[in-house]
């Protein structure tokens, strides 16, 4: 199976489906000497993990990580880290009806196109929890941009017709409210929204947002390695993602050219925009101005009514879905959404230093 590694120079490899024994990644490319323990990458995985509150499956999973290599004496040796985390909840029976069935909107039919069989048991390397590896990978990616002054952090923009509001934006709510969500206000309207498309045997859709800040101009490379481009890459490859923006994103299609711009301006001796529409990229590459990037999610296709489908042998069934599933994917894909940009960033920052002789000369000098 191809696809599952991802990043130029600090490369990522995630294994592992939803009902073995195990899942994980493979990072190579990573410095040495960051200070580095399993605290580090749980804090994140805590983050996504499934059993926390009403709004998420009730699938109860510790998801404790295991640093198997690359770190000796509390610091990356720069060689390949290999982190695992058991599966210890599946109840692999609860997917018994769907050995022959397609689910309507899952990817059980297009996998068994291209594959000839499917892992039935919750998805296999479609499932959701294929962002573990991710989750872990991006951990460290976000520890080491810190040591930069970069901060990547990310937050549920809406729920629904729920929208928080920027003006009441508190980030320590990100890591209470069950939903993710920066606004209070929104969070409660949220929960009562969530709650009443639970009773109906529903789910529900939403956005997410990340803001990655203290990022330098000249990051990215034109044509097709685009900082933007390979954000919106990154992003669209989590699972549920249907639709990307950078900055203002969908909404600079009915605008003028003079309301869209961006001015310059000196601010202390440094080039700044009055504006920030474009979402600090030009031209694929950063502009010094905070990174802007936008995600929609969504509706769980796992839902509690019946469903129209059809069986591998082209049998049409009323398909009544088992399990635990989340009334809404976005709170816990939060994490995963800035675990992909910290890599994404990362990535580039590491490709960028040989973009220019003077500073590759003053390095080695």
């Amino acid at each position: 199976m191809a696809g599952s590694s991802f990043g130029t120079i600090f490369r990522i490899t995630t294994w592992g489906e939803s009902h073995g024994k195990a899942l994980g990644v493979v990072v190579d490319g990573c410095p040495a000497g960051l200070a580095l323990c399993e605290e580090d990458i749980q804090k994140y995985l805590d983050r996504r993990k499934p059993g926390t509150s009403n709004v998420t499956t009730q699938r109860r999973e510790d998801d404790l990580v295991e640093i198997l290599s690359g770190v000796f004496e509390g610091r990356t040796t720069g060689t390949p880290i290999s982190l695992m985390v058991r599966n210890t909840s599946q109840i692999s029976g609860d997917y018994g009806n769907l050995a022959a069935a397609y689910r309507p909107g899952h990817a059980d039919y297009t996998f068994d196109q291209k594959y000839g069989f499917r892992d039935y048991r919750g998805g296999g390397r479609s499932s959701g929890r294929e962002t573990v590896g991710r989750t872990a990978a991006g951990a460290i990616a976000a520890k080491l941009l810190s040591q930069m002054g970069i901060t990547v952090m990310a937050y549920t923009r809406s729920i629904g017709p729920v929208e928080a509001d920027m003006d009441r934006f508190d980030p320590g709510l990100i890591l209470t409210t069950p939903t993710a969500m920066p606004d209070p206000t929104a969070n409660e309207k949220a929960l009562a929204f969530l709650a009443d498309a639970r009773n109906r045997s529903d789910s529900v859709g939403g956005c997410m947002e990340c803001r990655v800040t203290g990022l330098p101009a000249g990051i990215g490379d034109p044509v097709f390695e685009k900082l933007d481009a390979n954000l919106a890459k990154a992003i669209m490859s989590i699972g549920a993602v249907k639709a990307v923006e950078i900055g203002d994103g969908c909404a600079v299609s009915s605008r003028f050219g003079s309301e869209n711009n961006d001015a310059f301006r000196q601010k202390d001796g440094a080039v700044v925009k009055s504006s920030n529409h474009a979402g600090g990229v030009l031209g694929g590459i950063s502009d010094g101005d905070t990174l802007l990037i936008r995600a929609h999610v969504k509706p769980t296709p796992s839902i509690y009514q019946p469903q129209q489908t059809v069986c591998r042998d082209g049998e049409e069934i009323t398909l009544e879905i088992r399990g635990r599933h989340d009334p809404v994917i976005v709170p816990r894909a939060v994490v995963v959404m800035e675990c992909m940009t910290a890599l994404t960033v990362l990535d580039a920052l590491m490709i960028n230093m040989s973009a220019r002789l003077d500073r590759m000369v003053d390095f080695y000098r």
